[in-house]
């Protein structure tokens, strides 16, 4: 727990909520300084019903929202700091994972799937048949993405067809729908006594209705996913005051700020101007590059969404999106100083070693890794790509599927934990980005990259975002975007020959080229003289 200072018993708070994919965290900041005066986490379970199908408890998500505010009263009353200090929440969240719930019960409909689930890949498949070109860009123009399982219209499409609790409830006009911002926004603000439906331009976004040339619901968009319009939260700008904490220590607080976690990080890091980029690392990897106010196409595989609008008078910003293959936690970098890479906001190699510590047992805890790794020094020829979600930007491939290859019968645990530290690394050089607070995962950064990799000490640039955006609302005003926070770092230089690198990264590629098109949605074929499945 942080220590009081002097000036943090004056100077206005501003509190955070950072609802990520496995964890949710409550984060209280000084608004002069920037600063951590306290914060509380606590984990999030994660489900998966079937292959490929992740899901998460909304009921549980509110639990740990409001155990995590608690908490962290808790600890301003032990600093003797007064909680009426506290002059506004922001609200950062995991994007694209879907609620539906019931406004007159205030109860979800069914578990919320998470945006890296896969279950849709035939409804994707039947959407892109219907359209005239038969391609999944059909919708880009309008909406900056492709039709894929990642975004959340696909995903409420899919609970719309399957789930007889969400049609039962669209059918009466009794259903909401929303990505975690609104579920808990909704449920902040009194749920089925007044709670507020809403939504911001980041969020609204990812969902492929939501038009990012007007900042509306297109009728166009719903009609193709024949989603009824009443269902969706009201798009706002991601800094004003949307309600109020209805109940617990923090009643009567405004909640003033809304980010998907992606933006929030790049309005954390102050990558507020055309040009500026961050590299995020949640159970995802995340490169945004500030476009200014013009939503910029690719031609190439990234995203184009809205990044953040800082008033209801305020234009909105966009930014070019590349997402990639599971990773964790996160880290940000300014770009525009092409020698040098700069890193923020980081943890650990979360997708990866999970899968190393709770599937395969080869860890026992996540600092294992680095460990195991260093006592080899090399994969020996073992190249890992973990697409256990598919292959996001460049690729767009979710039939892609993890793959380790190069084994031989020298291979041991310690050259597996090196191969996933290098993926990691790999994956970042496709997206010139960078990661965590592993230091050898670090300097792996360097050497593949050849370039300076420089890491900040200041690692909750996501919460300090939407802090930012919630504290400088119309009605709080308590932050000053215009002051600037020194940041220490750290730098680590490359040490490996530039030839080398290219050596290590083509067979990077190669694997890569092994794990596209593995999984298929059609039904096996049974052996001759077995029956058809009934």
């Amino acid at each position: 727990m942080a220590t009081a200072s002097r000036d943090t018993l004056t100077d206005p708070l501003v509190a955070a909520i950072d609802q990520g994919t496995s964890s949710t965290r409550f984060l209280v900041f000084n608004a002069r300084t920037a600063e951590v005066v306290c914060q509380h986490q606590v984990e999030i379970k994660q489900s998966f019903p079937k292959e490929g199908w992740v899901e998460e408890d909304p009921m549980e998500i509110l639990q740990s929202v409001c155990v995590c505010v608690e908490r962290s009263c808790d600890q301003l009353r032990q600093l003797n700091i007064p909680i009426t200090r506290i002059k506004a929440i922001g609200l950062t969240n995991q994007r694209e994972t879907t609620v539906v719930w019931d406004k007159l019960t205030g109860q979800p409909l069914c578990n919320a799937i998470v945006w890296l689930d896969l279950r849709t890949q035939s409804t994707v498949e039947r959407l892109i048949n219907q359209t005239p070109s038969k391609s999944k860009n059909h919708l880009k123009s309008l909406t900056g993405l492709p039709i894929s399982p990642y975004f959340s219209a696909v995903k409420l499409r899919w609970l719309l067809d399957n789930e007889e609790a969400v049609t039962t409830a669209t059918h009466t006009h009794t259903a909401l729908f929303g990505t975690i911002d609104s579920w808990l926004i909704w449920c902040l603000t009194g749920g089925p006594n007044g709670g507020v439906h809403c939504t911001d331009v980041s969020n609204a976004s990812r969902t492929l209705l939501f038009n990012i040339h007007t900042l509306q619901w297109d009728t166009h968009l719903c009609s193709f996913f024949d989603v009824p319009v009443e269902m969706l939260p009201n798009v706002r700008s991601s800094s004003e005051i949307y309600g109020y904490m209805s109940s617990g220590s923090l009643a009567g607080v405004p909640i003033s700020g809304c980010l998907g976690d992606q933006s929030a990080a790049l309005v954390g890091q102050m990558c507020l101007q055309e040009g500026q980029a961050k590299n995020t690392y949640g159970t995802g990897c995340f490169l945004l590059k500030n476009t200014g106010t013009k939503a910029v196409m690719s031609d190439h595989g990234l995203l184009t969404t809205v990044a953040y609008q800082l008033g209801r008078d305020q234009p909105a910003y966009y930014a070019l999106e590349v997402p990639s293959i599971g990773y964790t936690d996160q880290c940000s970098l300014p770009i525009g100083q092409p020698a040098k890479l700069l890193l923020g906001s980081v943890a650990i190699a979360g997708a990866v070693v999970r899968w190393l510590k709770d599937n395969m047992g080869i860890i026992q805890t996540s600092a294992d890794i680095e460990r195991l790794a260093s006592a080899v020094g090399t994969s020996y020829g073992c190249y890992f790509v973990p697409a256990f979600s598919g292959l996001y930007a460049p690729y767009w491939e979710p039939s892609a599927r993890g793959i380790i290859c190069g084994l031989t019968q020298f291979t041991n645990r310690c050259h597996l934990a090196f191969a996933a530290l290098e993926a990691v690394c790999f994956q970042t050089r496709e997206v010139d980005g960078g990661m965590t607070a592993n230091t050898l995962l670090m300097q792996l950064q360097a050497d593949l990259l050849n370039i300076p990799v420089v890491r900040p000490c200041m690692s909750e640039t996501s919460a300090l975002g939407v802090a930012m955006a919630a504290g400088l609302a119309e009605g709080v005003c308590v932050w000053n975007l215009s002051q600037q926070h020194t940041i220490a770092t750290e730098t680590y230089q490359p040490h490996i020959h530039p030839q080398d690198s290219e050596f290590r990264y083509s067979r990077w590629k190669a694997a890569v080229q092994r794990a596209m098109n593995w999984e298929t949605t059609e039904s096996p074929t049974p052996p001759a003289g077995e029956p058809e499945p009934s």
